[in-house]
């Protein structure tokens, strides 16, 4: 991480860095120490975009040319802090209301990318940023300029800044796209996991820190100086630094055989592989330039299924640079003596082979599990997605739902002219676009200029907020005795998994319920992280009797816990079991399953929308889950018929209207379900 970061300094054309590591591994600690390591930089005084005195941009009072008496000043790197929460707005720029205020004119309010300008942009939990925000950022980037079309303003400004990105993949959307992971140049991952020895050192350090800071710092100065002029020295050996023809070929060879999309994963590892060797004190790029660059370019960038966590496969890429050398050294056998080039080649190949053959002999092996089972092999199955109510708008995209939301609650990210009565009125845009008329309109109305400003009704706009409304998909899944017969649990773990692809792609949240003995657990919570569902999914037990009230209860009662946290959740249950039920919810085992069919009729009361698979695998099929599915009033399915097209005419069939509800209701007025119901509402 460090050394990534160090990299970007010596040349910021890398593109940024992104940092995926767990709470508690200095991510932010490392970026906010960055700026007092670098050089300090020169530029006019009081200029909002750092304009270097030999390159003023002319954008402002104190830089415009001919302005001389605006002396320049040195100050630390800047570090610009972008919130999650922040609006375009803000981070590009806008009108000036004040100016506009005050003289009519429109005039340019620069944002947090022109603060970044020749400093460093940090963006803490990056995942959780609107992906439009993080587009924009990308783009000027890449660029080094900003570009600012709106309002009637048309600017551009240089936006030259060291962008880096931190986020934590337990938390929030679980990763960014991959056309946005693309545009960072490199990615590092931190592991927080360190011997006891350097955990004791860390503490030592911050004791000392917190005991006495200046002495602290004192102390490291010197070693920090060390590192800021090999920096400097780094930056100016840059433009030094040559690749040959043949690391050019390996680089390529490298990205090719890491099926890496685009030509941006080979142009960075050229950039950063020089940046190496400048910072080695050297001027030609090498094999290890190359190793260490793919290490950090490739990382976030190489093709990897659902699920699998972003790791490099190294063994395959010291094979190529094994390679690679090996026919160096032929060739220069071959340029030093042409005369023994049979021999050389005899010599050194056959043995270098043979010894890879000794050391590559792994031992592999596993004892079976007594009571965990495997997970099956997923397969195709068609979308589950549940579509928001026709009164909001979604846009066309394949990630979770991104709704506009018809009432005050969401985030504000635009202003639009309203549609009928203002119910939630954006008072900055609506400044915004009376500001550049005030002049004019005082002097038609009369009205004092430092009394009030005069709006008219074309001039007020409203807010455009937005909530995410992605279903909620509620796993609850049967992990009794019954489920190890026939290793019935594989197929069904086969199936969730199955189940989880779908909801990846769609960026839905998921929930896990497991049922067996005696209770009932929520596994996991609900959640944006379908890696943790899998993970959780992998590591369920399997054993014991089958309280199936237990796991219809708790599902009703995480549902009713997640509709008070956001009212517009869009919920599905899929319950997998056999439907044999043979415990109660007071722990015996009399009219388990006449109870178990009594909270299944609650989940037809309320609306919610309900799949019923029936995981029952024996010769002899005893079907106690259709009933239950008919109790839910839930589409019925039988696990072999997941597959293809069954399981999306099922929920087709299943989707809740505007109204709520499914198209049929079986007759719950039977005494058992209106106890059940009194049950429920007696324990909720």
């Amino acid at each position: 991480m460090k050394k990534a970061l160090l990299l970007n300094t010596v040349n910021p054309r890398i593109g940024g860095l992104l940092i995926r590591g767990k709470k508690g591994t200095a991510k932010s600690t490392a970026v906010r120490s960055l700026a007092a390591l670098l050089p300090e930089v020169s530029v006019l005084q009081g200029c909002p975009y750092s304009c270097p005195p030999e390159a003023r941009q002319g954008l402002c009072q104190w830089c415009e040319s001919g302005n001389n008496d605006n002396p320049p000043v040195s100050h630390q790197v800047r570090i610009v802090d972008l919130p999650v929460g922040a609006s375009e707005d803000r981070l590009v720029g806008s009108l000036d209301i004040e100016q506009a205020i005050k003289s009519g004119t429109k005039s340019f309010e620069p944002g947090l990318i022109a603060a970044a300008h020749r400093g460093i942009l940090y963006i803490d939990e990056v995942n959780l940023l609107n992906d439009h925000l993080v587009d924009v950022l990308l783009d000027a980037s890449a660029m080094g300029r900003n570009y600012v079309e709106r309002e009637g303003i048309s600017v551009s400004h240089a936006a030259e800044f060291i962008l880096v990105g931190t986020m934590n993949p337990e938390e929030g959307e679980g990763d960014l796209r991959p056309q946005l992971l693309d545009r960072f140049g490199l990615a590092v991952e931190v592991d927080g996991i360190m011997p006891s020895e350097e955990r004791r050192e860390v503490v030592r350090r911050r004791m000392a820190y917190e005991s006495d800071p200046f002495s602290f710092m004192d102390q490291w100065q010197e070693e920090e100086g060390r590192e800021r002029e090999r920096l400097l020295q780094s930056r100016q050996l840059l433009g030094q630094v040559t690749v040959s023809e043949d690391i050019l070929g390996l680089i390529t060879d490298i990205c090719a055989e890491y099926q890496v999309d685009g030509l941006r994963g080979d142009i960075v590892m050229y950039k950063t592989a020089s940046t190496i060797a400048a910072y080695d004190g050297r001027t030609e790029v090498d094999v290890e330039d190359v190793r260490e660059a793919a290490l950090m370019a490739l990382l976030h960038r190489q093709r990897r299924q659902p699920f699998q966590q972003p790791h490099l496969v190294t063994e395959q890429l010291d094979n190529m640079l094994e390679e690679y050398q090996n026919q160096s050294r032929n060739r220069e056998a071959e340029d030093n003596s042409s005369s023994n080039r049979d021999h050389n080649e005899d010599e050194s190949d056959p043995s270098d082979l043979g010894d890879d053959e000794q050391e590559s002999d792994p031992d592999s092996g596993s004892g079976p599990q007594d009571q965990w089972f495997e997970t099956g092999d997923p397969y195709n199955i068609q979308s589950i997605l549940l579509p928001p109510p026709d009164r909001r708008e979604r846009p066309s995209s394949g990630r979770r739902a991104t709704t506009v939301s018809g009432s005050s609650a969401g985030r504000y990210v635009r202003a639009r002219i309203p549609q009928g009565t203002v119910s939630d009125l954006a008072l900055d845009a609506t400044l915004r676009a009376a500001a550049p008329y005030q002049e004019r309109r005082r002097e038609s109305t009369g009205v004092d200029a430092e009394s009030r400003l005069v709006i008219e009704p074309w001039d007020v706009r409203e807010k455009v907020r937005e909530t995410k409304t992605g279903s909620l998909i509620l796993f609850v899944v049967d992990a009794s005795g019954s489920m190890g017969a026939q290793r019935r649990m594989v197929a069904v773990k086969g199936a969730v998994l199955s189940l989880l692809l779908d909801a990846y792609q769609r960026r839905d949240r998921v929930a896990l319920i497991s049922f067996r003995g005696t209770g009932a657990d929520l596994l996991l919570p609900s959640t944006n992280s379908v890696d943790l569902a899998q993970l959780y999914l992998q590591e369920m037990p399997t054993g014991g009797r089958t309280p199936l009230s237990k796991g219809l209860y708790l599902a009703l009662e995480t549902l009713e816990t997640e509709r008070l946290k956001d009212r517009n959740v869009l919920p599905l249950v899929v319950v997998l079991s056999d439907g044999r039920a043979n415990v109660s919810m007071d722990g015996g085992n009399t009219q388990a399953v006449e109870e178990a069919r009594g909270f299944a009729s609650i989940f037809d009361d309320k609306g919610m929308t309900s799949v019923v698979i029936d995981t029952e695998l024996d010769f002899i099929k005893l079907q106690m889950a259709k009933p239950l599915a008919e109790a839910m009033a839930a589409r019925y399915l039988k696990l072999e018929d997941l597959r293809g097209d069954s399981l999306a005419d099922a929920v087709r069939n299943e989707l809740p209207s505007a109204t709520g509800g499914a198209d049929t209701s079986p007759d719950t007025s039977d005494g058992a379900a209106n106890e059940m119901r009194r049950l429920y509402d007696s324990l909720g």
